[in-house]
């Protein structure tokens, strides 16, 4: 078999050739690179005070943030998204994908050998002079090896594998991402068919006491006690608070069918029952520090990339400096099959070839225009994905304080909506005033309770928002509940 190390000593012009082409190896036309700089400030604006300037930090781990909110089931339905989810197992292959580049790059490192056999037969004009095989028809047996390798004198190759290693962390930051968006989408839809669930109950309540209250009205109809119209409002609002639970049922079906997509199971065979208690928004701890934010998978897959985009501008580089390829071949080859294998038959051949572009029209200057170009948008996009984090944090810790507010006042007007509900009633029983009033009571009360609810899940949504905003946590610690690192 064929080596570049053949029987006979290498020939010292190609043996300086091939010292040399190793220790230039280690030269590179890459930038050296730095983390682009961006505006952070030392706190967030919606926070208490004492959050720390800033770090990188994006491979701290994050571990089961859901837990914080101590429901089982919702425990168990996050475990599947990592087992089942569609769109987490395509980004899963994007990763394998991507890490199979940088194992392609890496190759550029190593030699090229190829090996074939051949068996031709090929006939030369008779009427081409000065040629000994004129007319006659040859058979040519050959078989042999072939090497060839490109030492990276400037750096080309191992750029192109720095690039081909940044874009597949990039890749690992964009798959974080995607479960991290996925968790979150499912914590959403989760709590909101929790909170539709205790709508529904409130729904349920309210049908069969107007129910009541419509029959003993019709009663009082038939004794006389009452006139028709009495009959006829409360026929209308118990109709209109069915129709209001029919269409909670309909809404919670689409969103225990979008629970099913995101688990990976088929909408019609996955079922969640009912539960009507209340889930109680989190605390947020005083001193959320800010470095947390770094832990976003997408800022660590945008800096990836600019690292990436980085390699590319030193690949742009190294095409502006010659090539040296050192290749070698061996083999047998003859025009008669029963010598083929004999020391006549043996050829070889050995020599380097350096090679260098003089002119292609202004090619590679706008290649590397082109890699700067790249570069200064990944930085752009860097920059962005800090901005648009940042006002994410501060959209929902805005809003989680606003709904404290709300819900304090909300629950100060659904008090006093039941206390209006119960002197109504009574002041009806005794004759005061008419069913209108009780209707009306009845109605303000109802809607104030909704109002609660819906502002309970909104806090609920919103701390979702905010654990997926500062990258999955906002504590200090790996694990748990209470840090939900």
């Amino acid at each position: 078999m064929f080596s570049l190390s053949l029987s006979r000593p290498l020939p010292r012009r190609a043996l300086a050739a091939t010292l040399i082409g190793a220790l230039l190896s280690a030269c590179s036309t890459l930038p050296p690179y730095q983390r682009p700089s961006a505006g952070i400030p030392a706190h967030y604006a919606g926070a208490a005070p004492g959050w720390a300037q800033a770090a990188p930090g994006d491979a701290a781990p994050r571990g089961p943030w859901w837990t914080i909110f101590n429901d089982p089931v919702l425990d168990q339905l996050e475990a599947r998204i990592d087992v089942s989810n569609q769109t987490v197992r395509k980004a899963v292959a994007q990763v394998q994908q991507a890490r199979s580049m940088v194992d392609y790059q890496r190759a550029g490192f190593f030699p090229t050998i190829t090996a074939g056999v051949a068996q031709d037969r090929y006939r030369t004009s008779q009427n081409v002079a000065g040629k000994s095989l004129a007319g006659k028809t040859v058979p040519d047996y050959s078989a042999g090896v072939a090497a060839s390798w490109e030492p990276d004198l400037f750096g080309r190759v191992r750029d192109s594998v720095n690039g081909a290693q940044a874009d597949a962390q990039a890749s690992e930051a964009d798959l974080e991402g995607v479960r991290l968006a996925m968790s979150a989408d499912l914590a959403i839809d989760y709590f909101s068919l929790r909170s539709l669930d205790t709508q529904k109950k409130l729904l349920d309540d309210s049908v069969s006491a107007y129910a009541a209250a419509l029959k003993l009205l019709q009663q009082q109809l038939k004794n006389g006690a009452i006139d028709a119209s009495a009959v006829a409002q409360a026929t209308t609002q118990l109709e209109a608070t069915r129709t209001q639970d029919t269409d909670i049922d309909v809404t919670r079906s689409q969103m225990q069918h979008a629970i099913a997509t995101l688990i990976g199971e088929p909408a019609s065979s996955f079922t969640l029952p009912p539960n009507g208690s209340a889930v109680t928004p989190p605390a947020i701890p005083p001193g959320l520090p800010s470095q947390l934010l770094e832990r976003r998978p997408d800022i660590a897959a945008a800096e990836r990339r600019v690292a990436s985009a980085n390699a590319q501008i030193g690949v742009a580089h190294a095409a502006f400096f010659p090539d040296l390829v050192l290749s070698a071949s061996a083999g047998l080859e003859s025009s008669f099959f029963a010598p083929w294998l004999s020391a006549p038959s043996l050829f070889w051949s050995l020599g380097p070839q350096l090679a260098g572009t003089l002119f292609d029209g202004g090619k590679r200057k706008a290649s590397l225009h082109g890699a700067t170009a790249q570069y200064d948008g990944a930085v752009a996009d860097y920059r962005q994905s800090v901005l648009v984090a940042f006002q994410q944090v501060e959209d929902n810790l805005s809003a989680l304080h606003s709904l404290a507010d709300e819900a304090v006042s909300q629950q100060r007007a659904t008090t006093a909506a039941d206390l209006s509900l119960r002197l109504t009633t009574n002041r009806f029983n005794a004759g005061a005033v008419s069913y209108l009033d009780v209707v009306t009571a009845q109605t303000i009360a109802l809607s104030n309770q909704r109002i609660a609810d819906q502002i309970a899940a909104r806090q609920l949504e919103s701390s979702v928002l905010l654990l997926e905003a500062l990258g999955g946590t906002w504590g200090n610690g790996s694990s748990g509940a209470a840090g939900a690192a």
